[in-house]
C-alpha cells in the first residue's frame, strides 16, 4: 500500500481531512474528508484516530505522517503520543499538533511576523514575532471570546433585556428576540435549558451586524467588539515586539470579521496607531496550514508550537 500523509483542520463546527503526498503536494483525485465537529468535552485522540481511519479506508492509503490543528487542545504534550498509539495500527510514524490558532496562522500569513485574529463563534488572535508567540484570548464563552459571535449574540440579549426592564435604550433587537422568545420574561428560562445554546446565542450575531446601520445600540455592540478585537491584536503585537514595525502584517478571519461595521471599525482602530498596517488578505486555508506543519523552518518562532511524536 503506498504511503502519503493526512492533514487535519479539527474545528468544533467540523473536521476536515486532506491526503498529501510526500512532498506535501495534494493527492490530485481524492476529496477532502469532511465528518462531524471535536466535541471538546471528550478525549481528542480517540476522535482524530477516527479521523485518520475513515480518511486511510476511504483513500486505501497508509498515513506515515499525520498534521493537525485542533480547536481544544489542551493536553498537547500527552495527546501527540497518545494519537500515535491510537493511530499505529494505520501506519502512522509520526504525529505533529498544533492548536488550531496556529495553523489557521500558517494558512493566513504562512511562517512570518505579524498578528492573525479569527473571530467566529468564539475568538482568538496569535501573534508572531522573531522568537515568540504569543495566544491572546480564546478562552471559551464563559472567560473570554471577546468580540466574537456569542460575545455579540450576548451582548445583543442582554440589551433587550435592558430594554424591556427599561434599564437601557429601545432597540430594534427587541423584534428580533421576540420573534423566538414571544415572552420575553421567560427567555432566560429557555435559553439556559437548550443544549445548542452557544450557538443559539451566537446567531444574534448577524442580526447585530444586518441592524448596526440604522439601530444605534446594535451599532454600539458592533464597535464595541471591534475595540475588544483590536485590543486583542494590539496587546498580541507589543507582546511579540512586532508594534515596533512601522507596518505589522495583520490578516482577519470568521464570520464576524467578514462584516462591514466591525471589519472597517477593527482597521481604523489598528491604523490609528500603526497608520502604514498592512490588512493582508489569508493566503490559505487552516487546512492548507496543517499541511505545512512538516514543512516548517526549525528556527521559526512557529516551530515551537509544533508538539511532535514519532514512533
Amino acid at each position: 500500500m503506498p504511503e502519503a500523509a493526512l492533514a487535519i483542520d479539527g474545528g468544533q463546527t467540523g473536521i476536515r481531512a486532506q491526503v498529501r503526498r510526500a512532498d506535501g503536494s495534494v493527492w490530485d483525485g481524492l476529496p477532502v474528508y469532511e465528518s462531524r465537529g471535536i466535541l471538546t468535552h471528550r478525549p481528542l485522540a480517540p476522535q482524530i484516530a477516527d479521523v485518520v481511519g475513515q480518511a486511510r479506508a476511504a483513500s486505501g492509503l497508509a498515513f506515515s505522517t499525520v498534521s493537525a490543528g485542533l480547536s481544544g487542545l489542551t493536553d498537547g504534550e500527552g495527546l501527540a503520543p497518545a494519537l500515535l498509539a491510537a493511530t499505529a495500527g494505520f501506519g502512522t510514524s509520526t504525529v505533529r499538533l498544533v492548536h488550531d490558532s496556529v495553523s489557521s496562522y500558517l494558512g493566513a500569513l504562512g511562517d512570518s511576523r505579524g498578528a492573525v485574529v479569527a473571530a467566529g463563534t468564539g475568538s482568538v488572535t496569535l501573534a508572531v514575532g522573531a522568537a515568540e508567540v504569543v495566544r491572546i484570548d480564546g478562552w471559551g464563552y464563559i472567560m473570554g471570546d471577546a468580540g466574537s459571535g456569542y460575545w455579540l449574540g450576548r451582548e445583543a440579549l442582554v440589551a433587550v433585556m435592558r430594554a424591556f426592564d427599561g434599564r437601557g435604550p429601545a432597540t430594534a433587537l427587541t423584534d428580533v428576540v421576540g420573534a423566538d422568545f414571544p415572552d420575553l420574561s421567560q427567555a432566560y428560562v429557555d435559553l439556559q435549558r437548550d443544549p445548542d445554546r452557544i450557538r443559539r446565542t451566537a446567531s444574534y450575531a448577524a442580526h447585530v451586524a444586518r441592524l448596526a446601520e440604522t439601530d444605534e445600540v446594535a451599532r454600539g455592540i458592533c464597535d464595541a467588539a471591534a475595540e475588544e478585537l483590536a485590543l486583542a491584536v494590539a496587546t498580541g503585537l507589543r507582546r511579540v515586539g512586532e508594534d515596533q514595525a512601522e507596518a505589522p502584517a495583520v490578516c482577519f478571519l470568521g464570520g464576524v470579521l467578514r462584516g462591514d461595521r466591525i471589519r472597517s471599525q477593527l482597521t481604523a482602530r489598528l491604523a490609528a496607531e500603526w497608520p502604514h498596517l498592512e490588512v493582508r488578505e489569508p493566503l490559505a486555508t487552516s487546512l492548507e496550514g496543517a499541511a505545512m506543519l512538516p514543512w516548517l523552518d526549525p528556527d521559526s518562532a512557529l516551530a515551537h508550537q509544533v508538539l511532535t511524536a514519532r514512533a
